[in-house]
């Protein structure tokens, strides 16, 4: 758990410097449209950056491990959606643009395993 509580930190961080350099970097670097792209990843990576602390946080509290997972699908959203999306704000290769399903089906996953994972906590 604290390696995922590491990586969110982390990634909360990665997320906070992107958007500055989003703002003030590339703002008049690149179109509109691929400026909002790269907002667009980097609104995704907080959303589920704050997911991974919360998933890592319940896991501890509870020994449900599936939080856990969830946490770790999270990342892989991150990395693939929010990446993706990064490279292709940047290159303009449609290739990356046309990946980033496979990171929204990560998120998807995650947020699925947390709503299982809330049904076995016992109060």
């Amino acid at each position: 758990m604290k390696l995922l509580l590491m990586i969110g930190a982390i990634s909360g961080f990665i997320t906070v410097a992107l958007g500055a350099f989003g703002a003030h970097g590339l703002e008049s670097r690149l179109s509109a449209k691929m400026l909002d792209t790269w907002e667009k990843a980097v609104q995704y990576q907080m959303f589920h950056t704050t997911a991974i602390l919360i998933a890592a946080v319940l896991a501890l509290k509870t020994d449900i491990t599936l939080f856990q997972t969830a946490g770790w699908f999270f990342l892989i959203g991150i990395v693939i959606f929010s990446g993706s999306l990064y490279i292709y704000s940047l290159s303009g290769a449609k290739i990356f643009g046309m990946i980033t399903p496979i990171g929204g089906l990560a998120f998807l996953v995650g947020w699925a395993l947390v709503a299982y994972a809330v049904t076995k906590i016992v109060v």
